[in-house]
């Protein structure tokens, strides 16, 4: 059987995103647009110039576009009700581990506190029926290299990390709380590292390969050796959509609502695999960081998820092996010399849900 995303259940829905004008946000928006529902979004202004939101003119797609900060209790519950929504999905967040170093306060107050507004809303809404709330896949405690299941040990040391741990903890509390007896359905999302075209985030890796290309440096790595449960984002979103559609129609109640949506292992390849296929491509030379900044701990050097528990309930599966996410960036790349961001977006989600 294959995991089946039903356009006629998600057309017309009026969907609340927190987070939209993000790289995951914005192809979540795109792919719900596809799939005809009826989107609000809720966010800070793009941090990044150009953007994804920006180029794929993501305000016009979208029924209502909010520029406004998720820990405005407030105003989220005002528009959260104004929108009429009946399914959630919180992306907003402070997304960075190095920047989490240099603002530890922020990162806890966006993160933790603005998870609580949104669980505060739903409880209160008495129209959502389902909310999705996306942590990571650092939640998990580091001390032992295993393939990472849902049920395993959390433990967070940089403050971003540990600012997902609380939210998941609160989670939990509200679920038991106000959630267990309720029709209500909430559940916590734990993706890899998502990977995508349109992606000009801070402080990643393939956004740093194109700016290479683009100014014709030489690319610098800091981590070669690093392993990341890679994945294209179209693939943890499908997952999150699957799984809004379970959890709404009540057919997974009585599971742990805790959820990885992780690649296959073999795509979980090093820093330096990813870097050469790519750098092969682009004609780009690699040259290893040795100077070490000291106002941060390095990250962990392995870090796998399990996704076991979505095969088996959810029948999710991962469709684009390693190799293929990354033709999908540099087909990207290619395409928007000569068209709409938002429209090759929408053809690549074609191509996804084909498969």
């Amino acid at each position: 059987m294959k995991n089946f995303i039903d356009k006629s259940f998600w057309k017309n829905k009026k969907v609340f995103i927190t987070g939209h004008t993000g790289f995951k946000g914005s192809w979540l928006s795109l792919f719900l647009k596809h799939l005809g529902a009826e989107v609000t979004g809720y966010s800070l202004a793009p941090i990044t110039k150009p953007s994804l939101f920006a180029l794929a003119k993501i305000k016009n797609v979208i029924k209502k576009s909010i520029i406004a900060d998720i820990r405005d209790h407030k105003r989220l519950q005002e528009e959260i009700e104004k929108s009429k929504a009946t399914i959630i999905f919180h992306l907003a967040a402070q997304p960075l581990v190095r920047l989490s170093y240099f603002h530890p306060k922020e990162t806890f107050d966006v993160n933790f506190t603005g998870s609580l507004n949104i669980l505060e809303a739903i409880k209160k809404n008495k129209r959502i029926t389902t909310g999705i709330i996306i942590t990571t896949d650092k939640v998990y405690d580091i001390s032992k290299n295993k393939i990472f299941k849902e049920e395993d040990t959390l433990g967070g040391s940089d403050p971003y990390s540990a600012s997902k741990v609380c939210v998941e903890f609160l989670f939990n509390s509200y679920q038991k709380s106000f959630f267990s007896k309720s029709k209500k359905m909430i559940a916590t999302v734990r993706a890899g590292n998502v990977i995508g075209g349109g992606d000009y985030s801070l402080d990643r890796l393939i956004p740093d390969i194109f700016k290479s290309k683009t100014k014709n440096k030489k690319i610098l790595l800091r981590n070669p050796n690093s392993v990341r449960p890679w994945q294209h984002v179209l693939e943890p979103l499908s997952g999150y959509l699957l799984l809004a559609q379970n959890i709404n129609n009540k057919k997974i109640k009585k599971l742990k609502q805790h959820w990885n949506f992780g690649p296959n292992i073999s795509s979980c390849k090093s820093v330096k695999y990813l870097t050469q296929y790519l750098s092969e491509r682009l004609k780009l030379k690699i040259v290893l960081e040795k100077k070490q900044t000291k106002l941060y701990k390095p990250e962990t050097t392995i870090l796998r998820l399990s996704n076991s528990k979505s095969r088996k309930f959810l029948l999710w599966y991962p469709k684009w092996s390693i190799n293929k996410s990354l033709d999908k960036i540099l087909d990207w790349n290619k395409s928007i010399r000569n068209k709409n961001a938002s429209e090759i977006c929408i053809q690549q989600i074609k191509d996804y849900l084909k498969n």
